[in-house]
């Protein structure tokens, strides 16, 4: 029965979208490319001062509903929250190998930090969030994105990523990351095998060598892309082993974080 909930709210069933919650497009450019992102608040609890801000970047498919929906849950627990545009126009796909060619411009590369720190200016544009109290989630490409986004010195109090690629730290970037306090939530399937056991050994060893505060919660039985209930579908469509939704991990990893942050802005 959960996990029939959790798809119906992507699906945008679900009374998860009250009338309380304002969604706003918010059309914005970097590097000459257009994008839309979209701003998500309870109207009752900004008009009692300013909340804190989470910036929500997708996976490799684009802004889809999905997102659109964990921006709404965010919204409703007090949150203002900006899903991100990452590759313009609010473009999205259901091929792998287009969301591929999409995503694998920005891993290596300074884009895909500066790219979402255009999203963050647009967070704080809105005049709705206190701008002490900010945090940025992800999953997938997007976990990847907010750990490239600590990295680069962005003024995050913590980061999550849900079944994210690891990035491990730098000397220079671990460095950022402690002058900003930023602290770290990684949420990651134990099975998956995207994620081979050498390059997390090196970026957990990363992070305690660089003494960033972070929490790592694997659980078990969780593939790739554990928290999106069209996990599974997507694997059908594109034939890919290794991706599929768990309902225990999805739903035990928002709690974690809804502590995580609880913590961050207490």
């Amino acid at each position: 029965m959960k996990k029939l909930f959790a798809l119906l709210s992507v699906l945008g069933v679900c009374a998860t979208l009250e009338a309380k919650i304002v969604t706003q497009s918010v059309p914005y450019e970097h590097e000459g490319v257009k994008l839309i992102g979209l701003l998500v608040y309870d109207d009752e609890k900004t008009a009692q001062g300013k909340l804190p801000g989470v910036l929500v970047v997708p996976e490799w498919w684009g802004r889809t509903n999905y997102v659109k929906v964990r921006a709404h849950q965010l919204a409703e627990l007090g949150y203002v929250a900006f899903a991100v545009d990452m590759y313009g126009e609010a473009f999205t796909t259901t091929d792998a190998k287009v969301a591929g060619e999409y995503a694998g411009k920005f891993y290596g590369s300074p884009l895909m930090a500066t790219r979402a720190r255009a999203g963050l200016d647009q967070l704080l544009a809105s005049g709705l969030v206190d701008e002490k109290k900010l945090a940025a989630i992800g999953y997938c490409f997007g976990g990847s994105t907010v750990m490239a986004l600590a990295y680069s010195g962005a003024p995050l109090a913590g980061i999550v990523s849900f079944h994210g690629g690891p990035i491990a730290a730098s000397a220079e970037a671990a460095e950022r990351v402690r002058q900003n306090h930023t602290k770290f939530l990684i949420c990651h399937g134990a099975v998956d095998p995207f994620v081979p056991k050498e390059n997390l050994d090196g970026f957990l060893s990363s992070l305690d060598e660089s003494r960033i505060d972070y929490q790592f919660i694997a659980y078990a039985g969780a593939k790739h892309a554990f928290s999106n209930p069209l996990a599974d579908k997507y694997a059908i469509q594109n034939h890919i082993d290794g991706i599929g939704y768990n309902d225990d991990a999805n739903m035990r990893s928002w709690e974690h974080m809804k502590l995580f942050l609880n913590e961050l802005f207490q």
